[in-house]
């Protein structure tokens, strides 16, 4: 059998791809060492002075510093360092940080490590899996704040009635699988008489969103607590119960879930379902906008999970006598399902 030949053209492509991975690897280890955010505040510097900065090993720290700057992330001037605007864009209090990408990364690379282990035998560990790399967990909520806040707040937020309506009767609102609260904090902020329950199974989400309450002067109506979607109690019925990309995560119990949603709704509360749109041809996940789903898909397989179809959750919110509404939202490719309890 003759040999396929690789072109120059797929070389030169794949090689982009690769020295693309490396810049991102390169700010990753910036970003979670705290190397960006020291020299952002040094403004310049030696390797040393980063270093002695952030806290980290001297020799690591230049070497980094090398790599960091044969990828355009540092420059070199009058023999210090300094950040780039690229190196800044990396940086995560920037606005429109380029944050998410390097943290996805990261991790990206550490699951399809562990798929190759995985398919020879089926087993499916579950979320367990985010937490085994212990400096990507920290930055698991920031990195999908950066990505889906600005979502919610300019175009989620506006486009359902629900959360206008709860704020109006100073209503309670619970977030299940609430990461770092970042959901909550941006209602919380634009209804200031809306109430606040988050609810999370990882120690570190909690206490980032205890952290943040507290910075927001909102923590008297803004609460986190430790817990799942199977066992959770709440003060009153909610006015809004809302899982934002984590439905998915217990689809395999979802007669149990939606059960739950109903009887901790009061009549005229609604459950607000956020989900990335699963498209029903395989054609469409070769929309540019689309690609990332189709490996993070993989990714909730390793989890035991699969990304949805809204009509599969409106079918579920009307076996449980909730009356469901499909909004979608950026070209079609999220799915926000809204199931009100009748009155």
């Amino acid at each position: 059998m003759e040999r396929p030949s690789v072109t120059p053209a797929f070389r030169e492509a794949i090689m982009k791809d690769i020295q693309g991975a490396v810049r991102l690897s390169i700010a990753y280890i910036g970003i979670s060492g705290g190397l960006l955010q020291a020299l952002a505040k040094l403004k310049k510097g030696s390797d040393a002075d980063i270093a002695q900065a952030a806290g980290k090993d001297a020799a690591y720290v230049k070497r980094w510093c090398d790599a960091a700057y044969a990828f355009e992330l540092l420059d070199e001037v009058a023999g210090e360092f300094v950040l780039t605007d690229l190196g800044s864009a990396f940086l995560p209090e920037s606005l429109g940080t380029l944050m998410p990408f390097a943290v996805q990364e990261v991790l990206t690379a550490h699951i399809a490590e562990r798929v190759v282990g995985l398919m020879a035998t089926g087993e499916r560990p579950g979320e367990s899996i985010l937490a085994e790399r212990a400096s990507i967990l920290p930055w698991f909520g920031p990195m999908l704040e950066a990505q889906f806040g600005p979502v919610f707040e300019k175009t989620i937020m506006p486009g359902l009635k629900v959360f206008e309506e709860a704020a109006h009767r100073g209503g309670l609102a619970i977030d299940l699988g609430c990461g770092n609260g970042w959901y909550l904090t941006r209602l919380a902020r634009t209804f200031p008489h809306l109430r606040c329950l988050g609810i999370d199974g990882f120690e570190e989400n909690i206490r980032q969103g205890r952290a943040r309450a507290e910075k927001e002067h909102m923590a008297d109506r803004m609460q986190f607590e430790t817990g799942d979607i199977y066992q959770f109690s709440t003060p009153e019925p909610a006015d809004i119960i809302a899982l934002n990309r984590a439905l998915h995560h217990v689809w395999d119990q979802k007669d149990l879930v939606f059960q739950i949603l109903h009887d901790h709704l009061k009549p005229g509360g609604s459950a607000v379902i956020w989900e990335p749109h699963w498209p029903a041809e395989r054609a469409a996940l070769r929309e540019p906008g689309r690609r990332m789903v189709a490996f993070q898909n993989l990714t909730e397989h390793v989890q035991g999970n699969h990304f949805l179809r809204p009509t599969e959750i409106a079918l579920a919110f009307k076996a449980v006598g909730l009356v469901p509404e499909i909004f979608s939202f950026i070209d079609g490719r999220e799915a926000v399902v809204v199931g009100t309890r009748p009155r």
